[in-house]
């Protein structure tokens, strides 16, 4: 009689294995096998991390094997288990592979596939056929799409994390409570003792100094250190956790009224403003977005305030950037003066002070939250809801989606849910984070997610210009490393354009993002179908950067950049100044977050900073959902091309007081999970 080699791998999380009864069914082109009994209640079989083996024999030939059964049922309390994968050794010798990498949960069966990737076409048998067809069937009733709130992207249909399906849950539910992870962080920083003072004001800035963490030679140490100069004002726009805001400035926007008399003492070129703008050295970041945004009002007791600045830059003879104008509100008029580097020391603080607040506003809710986060779980859905675990895009982009779901999820229950932690420290809580990514959505197009597309959309695309923009020269890097492993991929199971076009299952993933994503909105400018090679690898290269690249970018500089409270105030206490020549440091730190926001913002910033335990970083992929030799040869020259990308980075850092990190392959997660 026929014998089989069966081997099954448990998962090496906390509860992984199961002691429940386990039975595994082969079935194949001639027939079914019988119902195994692989393991039962005490046999200690299916632990946690183990490799267990058996022998299955079937009394007759069932030909080619195509599918397998796996059953779990319970024998005394809900014991989940995950399957990572399953192998088989045939009895003339061959090995097939049969991934899983979920959960089995209750009285549950899985079916699984050999790993082998294959499009719809390749399937010629109605059992694979139809296989695939249940299993896209079953994964739409379990992802569904859901508005959150009016004119957002359409997210998950889960009040809570425990209500998502097992896969795409965290491990420990514990690890991701943001309410639990900001009070550890505020204890591990030594500040919780100062949250008994909610509505108390620092006295000065050196009083700052009694929450802030030295820790020697940093970033975050340089940052307090040097944050009211121009030139560090100046270098955030290029290299800080926001630097996506800055754009060359081809005329002076009416609204702001600077005149040569102005700035002539902030230009080194003997040239007027207009040349300089014509030769490129003037930059501008407008925050017009903020305008008629409501400031939190959910605290009484603290009246809070936004503003809309507008910021002309100047690029010097040192190549440095350095602010030249800062315009606090959005319509010019005698209320609303220009602040230039030549006024008075504190009203050219304060200015730069109401510019960093708001560019730390625009950075969570837009180019963190809206940019990264929501988007990618966009992607995420589409992907469970389109695309079965057989498909190679599957495969391919699994790994990047990973607990992106479940973090958003989390969010939307703790974070920036009505009455939740962000409500607590932050001008734009109690509901104006909403209506910022509202106003945004109109400027989330397909192109703006495209790396090097954006950066020469803003102007910022030339090195020999702006030499110091190391976020522009490491993201074009990352961004050509993952097209290309996206290339090679594409080559593998897409022959010619043509089958692009006839994949019916990676056009219903594209249409679901344009539909429930992007809203069905023309002008967002997403693709309704992908018609090439080339154009289908843009697209995957925007998904896999958009969750990995551009996610760490903005998010892991966060306690550098934003614990020295001064350099990016998450709330201002006074309205903007008005006029010139009035302004205090009794003023400005009255203006400044009180003690008890202080500490909650600290606590964020350092807990949205750390990675995750046991972080997968780009081109680590443990789970092998692929099992060709041709993939995994496109995943180590992948792999080769980031360590490149890695050793360059490392060796321009040398040395750097401020040094520029972010985008090293080895610091860019998978995927957005924190």
């Amino acid at each position: 009689m026929p014998s089989y080699t069966v081997t099954v791998a448990t998962g090496s999380q906390w509860f992984a294995g199961t002691d429940d009864y386990v039975y595994l069914t082969l079935q194949g082109t001639s027939g079914c096998s019988e119902r195994h009994l692989l393991d039962k209640p005490f046999y200690n079989d299916f632990e946690r991390g183990a490799v267990d083996s058996y022998d299955v024999t079937v009394e007759e030939d069932i030909g080619e094997i195509q599918l397998i059964k796996i059953e779990k049922r319970k024998y005394w309390y809900q014991d989940d288990w995950y399957l990572k994968y399953v192998t088989v050794k045939t009895p003339v010798g061959d090995y097939l592979e049969f991934p899983c990498y979920r959960w089995i949960t209750d009285e549950k069966e899985i079916v699984l596939r050999d790993g082998k990737a294959k499009l719809l076409r390749d399937d010629k048998t109605q059992i694979l056929k139809q296989h695939r067809r249940k299993e896209l069937e079953s994964r739409q009733k379990m992802y569904r799409w859901k508005e959150w709130h009016p004119g957002f992207p359409l997210s998950i249909d889960a009040h809570c994390h425990s209500e998502l399906p097992r896969d795409i849950q965290f491990d420990s539910e514990k690890g991701i409570d943001f309410i639990l992870n900001y009070t550890k962080a505020m204890e591990n920083l030594y500040i919780n003792r100062f949250m008994h003072m909610f509505q108390s004001s620092w006295s000065d800035f050196a009083d700052f100094e009694r929450i802030f963490v030295r820790i020697s030679n940093t970033i975050s140490e340089y940052v307090m250190q040097h944050w009211k100069e121009d030139f560090m004002f100046g270098y955030q726009f290029l290299n800080g956790c926001n630097p996506v805001l800055i754009r060359r400035c081809t005329e002076i926007p009416k609204k702001l009224p600077v005149t040569m008399d102005m700035v002539e003492c902030s230009l080194e070129r003997n040239l007027t403003l207009e040349e300089e703008v014509k030769q490129g050295n003037i930059f501008i970041v407008d925050y017009e977005l903020l305008d008629g945004v409501d400031a939190n009002k959910t605290d009484p007791c603290t009246i809070q305030y936004l503003a809309a600045p507008i910021c002309l830059l100047y690029k010097n003879l040192e190549n440095k950037i350095v602010p030249i104008a800062i315009q606090l509100g959005q319509k010019p008029g005698p209320d609303n003066p220009i602040f230039l580097p030549s006024d008075a020391t504190y009203d050219w603080l304060l200015a730069k002070i109401w510019v960093r607040s708001s560019d730390f506003h625009i950075h969570q809710t837009v180019t963190h939250l809206l940019r990264t986060h929501l988007v990618s779980e966009v992607f995420s859905i589409a992907m469970f809801r389109q695309l079965p675990a057989v498909h190679p895009l599957f495969k391919l982009l699994v790994p990047h989606m990973r607990f992106t779901i479940a973090i958003n999820t989390k969010a939307r229950e703790q974070l920036i849910c009505e009455c939740g932690l962000f409500d607590k420290a932050n001008a734009t809580g109690g509901g104006g984070h909403v209506q910022m990514v509202q106003k945004a959505m109109k400027d989330l197009t397909y192109s703006s997610l495209c790396f090097p597309e954006e950066i020469k959309a803003k102007g910022m695309d030339s090195k020999e210009d702006i030499p110091y923009y190391y976020y522009r020269d490491d993201g074009i890097n990352v961004w050509e490393a993952i097209k290309s492993f996206a290339e090679d991929v594409i080559h593998i199971y897409y022959e010619s354009d043509e089958v692009v076009c006839e994949d019916v299952e990676l056009q219903a993933f594209v249409k679901d993002i344009y539909v429930y994503g992007m809203r069905g909105v023309k002008a967002s400018g997403f693709p309704k179908m992908i018609r090439t090679r080339e154009t289908l690898a843009e697209y995957l290269t925007v998904i896999i950067f958009t969750a990995s690249a551009q996610h760490a970018a903005v998010n892991f500089g966060q306690y550098d950049w934003c614990s020295w409270i001064p350099n990016a105030p998450p709330t201002m206490r006074c309205p903007p100044p008005t006029e010139k020549g009035t302004v205090t440091i009794e003023q400005i730190v009255e203006s400044l977050p009180d003690r008890g926001r202080s500490c909650w913002h600290l606590g964020a910033v350092w807990a949205l900073s750390q990675f995750q335990d046991k972080e997968l970083f780009l081109g680590m992929y443990p789970d092998e959902h692929f099992v060709e030799k041709p993939v995994k040869e496109a995943m180590a020259k992948f792999r080769k091309n980031l360590d490149e990308i890695v050793n360059t980075i490392t060796e321009r850092n040398k040395n750097k007081k401020l040094p520029y990190y972010y985008l090293s392959p080895d610091r860019i997660p998978n995927s957005v999970a924190v």
